[in-house]
This record gives C-alpha cells, structure tokens and sequence, in this order.
C-alpha cells in the first residue's frame, strides 16, 4: 500500500504549488530523503513516484503541480520548504 504525501512550496504570495509523491510519504522517509532536496528540485519535477536522497523518481510524462492559497493537506502527509529546511505539516489527526 501507498503512503501518498504532497510537498507544498509557496510559488507568490498567497500562491503554493503542490507536488504529488505517490509513496514513502511518511515522515521517517521522507524528511532525510528531502534534506538533499531543494524546493526548486522538487518543483522541477513536478510530480514524483518517490522521493530518495539519491535520486527524484518522477512520473514521465508528469503531471503539473496543483496550486492552492495556503499549503493544505490532501494526502496522507504534507510538508513544506521552512525556515531553510523541509518541515512536517501534517494535521495532527491525520499523524499515525
């Protein structure tokens, strides 16, 4: 089974690109895993299989990120580009 995740980077202001990742989205992956990331990586790839330190497993051909005003979690897992490093955004009640 998946553990589906999006990736939120804010593209303007109120504007976030949301970036699929298929699986592995739970936080003990995905947070090292995306520490060898940047946000603008991640948007390149616009949409991604799974997230490795080693290497973006990206969908070909991809699907564009959808945008929204606010970083919203619609998968399992969200995180976000902050302070200079990739946070958990994840809703409390949808942590396990």
């Amino acid at each position: 089974m998946s553990t589906r995740a999006q990736i939120a980077i804010q593209t303007g202001p109120p504007e976030w690109a949301h970036i699929y990742v298929h699986y592995d989205g739970y936080p003990s992956h995905m947070l090292p895993a995306l520490a060898h990331w940047t946000p603008e990586d991640i948007l390149a790839a616009q949409e991604i299989r799974q997230v490795k330190p080693d290497a973006l497993d990206c969908f070909d051909p991809p699907r564009a990120p959808g945008s929204l005003d606010r970083p919203t979690c619609e998968m399992s897992h969200l995180y976000v580009w902050q302070g200079g490093t990739w946070v958990d955004l994840t809703p409390q009640d949808r942590r396990s």
